[in-house]
């Protein structure tokens, strides 16, 4: 089993900046893609950003693009989600999740954190 632990979450103002975290155990952590996904109330979950094995490629949504950056850190088995220039449209429970190949769509996902609440207020 893969045990996923998000950090980092909080309350700023739009403008500003968080760093999110991602602890994974359990398995070994770069035999896995990790994913950041988000979900607003009473919207369903979406993708937000996606980081290879290898940390060599990344992909980004949209609407994060320019703004977040996912990076790994093999060694320390720890994901993160820089992101800048934070709007309230951003506000959002985050969640990291792990698969053997990159994926954007979340059912693919099979390990999850339990989430980081991210409120961006105007």
């Amino acid at each position: 089993q893969v045990q996923l632990v998000e950090s980092g979450g909080g309350l700023v103002q739009a403008g500003g900046s968080l760093r999110l975290s991602c602890a994974v155990s359990g398995r070994t952590f770069s035999n896995y893609a990790m994913a950041w996904f988000r979900q607003a109330p009473g919207k369903e979950r979406e993708f937000v950003a996606a980081i290879r094995r290898s940390g060599g490629s990344t992909t980004y949504a949209n609407s994060v693009k320019g703004r977040f950056t996912i990076s790994r850190d093999n060694a320390k088995n720890t994901v993160y989600l820089e992101m800048n220039s934070l709007k309230p449209e951003d506000t959002a429970v985050y969640y990291c999740a792990a698969r053997w190949l990159v994926a954007t769509m979340s059912d693919d996902y099979s390990y999850w954190g339990q989430g980081t609440q991210v409120t961006v207020s105007s």
